[in-house]
């Protein structure tokens, strides 16, 4: 058996010697090296910003959506989509265990979510079975390989593979907010309506407390209504976060022109920078959580209005982030609810 390298450079075709997430094809044959894990997929959780491009690339054709899944991975191994970049996570079982990993606590036939993104997976698709276009989940026969640096959680046994696929595909979201959010915060959190803005929701009141103040941001009718019934926001604004004027305004009044301490990004669609920057107070933290964030025009935003502030990349991996967000669906009944009857479709 081959022996591979930890972070998977073994596997990069091109360009040579770049490691497996920028690189633009990877090796997706399912032999594995000697420090790899063969998972059998049951169902990929693609990226909320990249199904959404898919999606409308495909118009919406659930058969012209596969093909476009079907094309990203021929080409690149991976699915790793060219226009936004980002990929998502995938559950399944584990059929083979190199045998430089087989000190870890891991069994043959276990079943597991890993917690690295599409975008630096081998994969390979046999058939695709299921495209559940509304909570960006597809169902597959195929296989990938998990590297040696690669990070899995096994599933817990008191929720369904779904609504554990939904929680830690975002995972990193609520665990950097219950990192950056103090008591007493002025927080703002854009898409908030959303899967990663409603386990943010919950971590923001839980950390801000009864002297914070947290402001909820959406646009469509839907996202707005689930905001209420979470009962978590102490303002909720229903703007369009391609208007960064109006966001400011609406914010300005929210905090009595304080701003806000904390801004996080969770939406799906581009050009939502400037609407997490201007609502900012200086000296404050904007957390892009959302991949369809281009970090140029952040930074230079941010310097052409003049704003001194702390712009955090959203990493999807924090320490602990799995089993902070597990948690989440223990501790609120009524967000499990809401994540449930969207995610276990």
């Amino acid at each position: 058996m081959n022996k591979g390298n930890k972070f998977g450079i073994h596997r990069v075709i091109k360009p040579v010697g770049a490691l497996p997430q920028p690189a633009e094809k990877i090796d997706n044959t399912m032999e594995i090296y000697d420090n790899e894990i063969l998972i059998d997929v049951d169902t990929l959780n693609i990226d909320s910003a990249s199904f959404t491009q898919i999606k409308e690339e495909a118009d919406g054709d659930i058969e012209n959506i596969k093909g476009k899944m079907l094309e990203i991975v021929n080409n690149r191994g991976k699915h790793h989509n060219p226009v936004t970049g980002s990929g998502g996570m995938l559950i399944g079982r584990v059929a083979e265990i190199g045998p430089k990993l087989k000190d870890r606590d891991l069994q043959v036939g276990d079943k597991i979510a890993t917690l690295v993104s599409l975008s630096l997976t081998p994969l390979n698709i046999e058939r695709i079975k299921e495209v559940r276009s509304a909570v960006d989940q597809v169902d597959i026969e195929g296989q990938a390989i998990l590297f040696e640096s690669g990070i899995y959680a096994k599933l817990p046994e008191d929720m369904s593979e779904t609504l554990a696929l939904a929680v830690l595909d975002v995972a990193g979201a609520a665990a950097q907010t219950a990192r950056l959010v103090n008591s007493g915060d002025n927080v703002l959190i854009i898409g908030a309506g959303g899967k990663s803005g409603m386990l943010c929701l919950h971590e923001a009141k839980k950390r801000a407390g009864v002297t914070g103040n947290v402001i909820a941001l959406d646009y469509g009718y839907e996202a707005i209504s689930r905001i209420k019934k979470l009962g978590l926001a102490d303002e909720i604004i229903q703007a369009d976060a391609t208007d960064p004027t109006a966001v400011y305004k609406s914010v300005q009044e929210a905090t009595d022109g304080n701003l806000a301490d904390i801004v996080i990004n969770c939406v799906n669609i581009p050009n939502t920078e400037m609407a997490s920057i201007l609502p900012c107070r200086d000296r404050g933290k904007i957390y892009f959580f959302s991949m369809a964030t281009s970090f140029t025009g952040a930074a230079l935003g941010a310097e052409g209005v003049g704003k001194d502030v702390e712009m955090i990349i959203g990493n999807g991996y924090t320490r602990g982030h799995s089993e902070i967000s597990l948690a989440i669906m223990q501790e609120n009944q009524k967000l499990r609810d809401i994540f449930e009857n969207l995610y276990t479709v």
